[in-house]
């Protein structure tokens, strides 16, 4: 099997030995970049979405509103999906065992809270829906 970097070699003898290492060292930089930067944006974004979903819960709680548990529940399963989601982007750019054991074990966490969630939600709406029906 061929390395990638062969495939996209305009011609033979163009690119030396240490001009295809160059290559993807600088590849394998550009994707560390943009997914960090990835990352970073998807893990803002959910714990910005928690912190809105949380504040909105405690202004519902204070009002004494009956739907409140269901939007606070929606907000942080949104939230969650967010940081899942750049976790399994971290798998992207993970060097060692140690590392990937570590990503896997912060995935099937927040995969099980959002499972949770989900099923809170679900339990919820369908309270909702008989307690409405005469």
């Amino acid at each position: 099997m061929q390395p990638f970097f062969v495939w996209v070699r305009p011609a033979r003898g163009i690119l030396s030995p240490l001009g295809e290492c160059f290559m993807m060292e600088t590849l394998h930089s550009a994707l560390g970049v943009l997914t960090g930067g990835a990352i970073l944006l998807f893990e803002l974004t959910g714990v910005g979405v928690i912190i809105a979903a949380g504040l909105r819960g405690i202004v519902g709680c204070l009002r004494r509103d009956p739907g409140t548990r269901l939007r606070l529940a929606k907000g942080m399963a949104l939230g969650l999906e967010f940081k899942l989601g750049s976790e399994i982007l971290r798998t992207v750019v993970v060097r060692g065992l140690g590392e990937i054991v570590l990503v896997g074990a912060i995935i099937l966490l927040r995969a099980a809270l959002t499972l949770l969630i989900h099923w809170e939600i679900k339990t919820e709406e369908r309270a909702a829906q008989n307690s409405a029906v005469p």
